[in-house]
């Protein structure tokens, strides 16, 4: 087979794939025959291709696919007029903190939020996919230590968690609105967490991990007198991430390729 017939099959399987296509899905149309290697050429061309079109080629988290570009959303959307997905603010701050701190704990998110993660918040996240149990941390009650999953990049447009928007001092916005810009316009409606939050008690004790397994996780624990006002924003008084550094004995996240 020749190249330009090669591309011309990948391309039509692209084009149907109704998920996206991994470099060894890719191989089997040629039952192997090409290497990873030129299966990536090909891919290098077709992007090229397709340069200037409506719609473009891309790399995410789970493979390769063809997307409208992102220019072209507003119109694309007046055929299915939806109403906008309805996350909290609760929501979408834990995820924010989650994807730009994992893995971390409830406590760890507690701690940077100062008001207590309902299990309902918790529960919203994994149901859509977007995070994932990936280890306990061993302390008291073994909480569980949150990462993102595949699913959650994919939705995002993303290969690798290196891509996600900077958290830029200043000026910039909370990380959690730049995740909500990008995260929920394609997203399937989600009713707030009907929920009141209560002052967060205490951050989980850092301590090493072992794989996650079936156990009960424990309330965090109480928090001393002299603990600091809460606050509810990513950023402190003079506009730094207020984020903790991450325990050195916390496994890393999940490898998103």
């Amino acid at each position: 087979m020749n190249t330009q017939d090669a591309k011309r099959v990948l391309e039509t399987a692209l084009i149907c794939a109704s998920q996206p296509l991994t470099l060894r899905e890719m191989r089997s149309l040629f039952a192997d025959e090409l290497g990873a290697d030129s299966v990536r050429s090909l891919l290098d061309e077709l992007s090229r291709d397709w340069e200037g079109k409506g719609v473009e080629l891309v790399a995410i988290a789970s493979g390769w696919r063809f997307q409208s570009r992102p220019e072209l959303r507003e119109y694309l959307d007046r055929l299915h007029p939806e109403k906008p997905p309805r996350y909290s603010r609760a929501v979408l701050e834990t995820l924010a903190i989650i994807a730009y701190r994992q893995p971390v704990t409830r406590g760890d998110i507690e701690d940077i939020r100062g008001v207590v993660v309902a299990s309902q918040i918790v529960k919203q996240l994994e149901d859509r996919g977007w995070i994932e149990a990936i280890g306990h941390r061993e302390t008291p009650g073994r909480p569980a230590l949150y990462a993102t999953t595949k699913a959650f990049l994919d939705d995002l447009g993303l290969a690798s968690l290196e891509q996600l928007p900077a958290l830029d001092v200043g000026s910039a916005p909370p990380a959690f609105e730049a995740l909500q810009g990008q995260l929920l316009v394609d997203a399937d409606e989600v009713p707030p967490a009907a929920v009141a939050e209560a002052p967060a008690e205490a951050a989980a004790a850092q301590a090493p991990v072992e794989p996650v397994a079936e156990t009960p996780e424990a309330e965090p624990a109480q928090a001393p007198a002299d603990l600091p006002a809460p606050s509810l924003s990513l950023f402190g008084d003079d506009g730094t991430p207020a984020l903790p550094n991450p325990d050195p004995t916390d496994p890393p996240p999940q490898p998103q390729h």
